[in-house]
């Protein structure tokens, strides 16, 4: 665990609020957020990820500046997926392209309070139960299994737990209202199809923390590395999810490269519980060799898949959002 300082947390904080702030400010009024917009915003948020990083290499060292590193490059990677459900929902609920940025804000605040309280209970659980890493590994596993196997769990928006739960505290009206969450029909508050298109994105979200959290874990045990590099991975994600819209479905061997990343990290837990379990003789993995594993796996991922496009059919060549999923089709881990 490292020696942070109270004004680096503070300061972290501070840079989140005012980003989203200005985030929230620059989208006021509806608009769809083209591929240079969508571009700018993404090299902005990953700008700030890297600065932030700079900071914590500085103020932290070496080990922490390489463990904040990784586990934000590990999260942005595995984030990828998230964007392929996002495309599923939208096209489930058949969200105006206007309205998808507010859509993901409200999903985004949602994602780092719900990010927060997993990863401060999974570093409380690993800290006190090591054993306990051998369980995420199984998980990772697991996970690289139904990657490979094709066997992922279908995941249908309009059922979801979230959305069910949603349309019984509240009733959901058909039509949207522009960017409004609630509408008064006949005395009553209502909900929009928007609200329940967020609950959606939180369920989703809270799916894919199962691999989320564990892979992270396996970078640093440290509260302040895993949130923080959870927290910039999920703050790009909407300019990510804009910019890439329409080129998903060409990366079509990154799935491959993520199930390689699972499977070391996987390989990474075992061999950090042994250390702490067994003998201290059981080498770990260092950092910056975890680093260079993903960085590399990405490359060649998207490298291979640009190199080797796959034919498609029916028009689904990722000219646009909802060009690239139908709820029938695109699957979730």
């Amino acid at each position: 665990m490292f020696d942070v300082p109270f004004w680096l947390w503070a300061a972290f904080a501070a840079t989140v609020v005012v980003s989203l702030a200005v985030d929230l400010l620059a989208h006021r009024s509806a608009h769809v957020i083209g591929f240079r917009e969508a571009a700018a915003w993404s090299g902005l948020w990953v700008g700030l990820a890297l600065v932030f990083g700079a900071v914590v290499f500085l103020v932290l060292g070496g080990t922490a500046g390489t463990e904040y590193t990784t586990a934000w490059l590990l999260e942005k990677s595995l984030s990828v997926d998230n964007l392929f459900v996002f495309a599923l929902i939208f096209a489930y609920f058949k969200v105006p392209r206007a309205y998808q940025h507010r859509v993901l804000f409200f999903g985004v605040i949602g994602a780092l309070v719900f990010r927060g309280l997993f990863l401060a209970a999974g570093v409380a659980v690993v800290n006190r139960f090591t054993a306990v890493l051998f369980a995420f590994a199984a998980i990772l596993f697991y996970s690289v299994y139904k990657i490979l196997k094709g066997e992922e769990e279908s995941f249908d928006p309009g059922r979801s737990f979230a959305v069910r739960l949603l349309r019984k505290v509240v009733p959901v009206r058909d039509t949207y209202a522009g960017q409004k969450f609630f509408v008064k029909e006949a005395g009553k508050h209502v909900a929009t199809p928007l609200l329940a298109v967020v609950a959606a994105i939180e369920a989703a979200d809270l799916i894919f923390a199962v691999d989320s959290v564990p892979a992270v874990l396996a970078v640093s045990d440290d509260t302040f590395i895993v949130y923080t590099s959870n927290a910039f991975a999920i703050l790009g994600l909407r300019a990510l999810y804009f910019m890439l819209s329409g080129l998903l479905e060409r990366f079509h061997y990154l799935s491959t490269g993520l199930a390689v990343i699972l499977g070391f990290i996987g390989v990474k837990l075992i061999l950090q519980a042994t250390h702490k379990i067994v003998s201290p003789a059981v080498p770990e993995i260092p950092s910056p060799v975890s680093l260079a594993v993903i960085v590399v796996v990405l490359a060649v991922s998207v490298t291979l898949s640009l190199r080797r496009p796959v034919d498609t059919e029916d028009g689904k060549d990722g000219k646009g959002a909802d060009a690239l999923s139908a709820p029938s089709q695109r699957k979730v881990k």
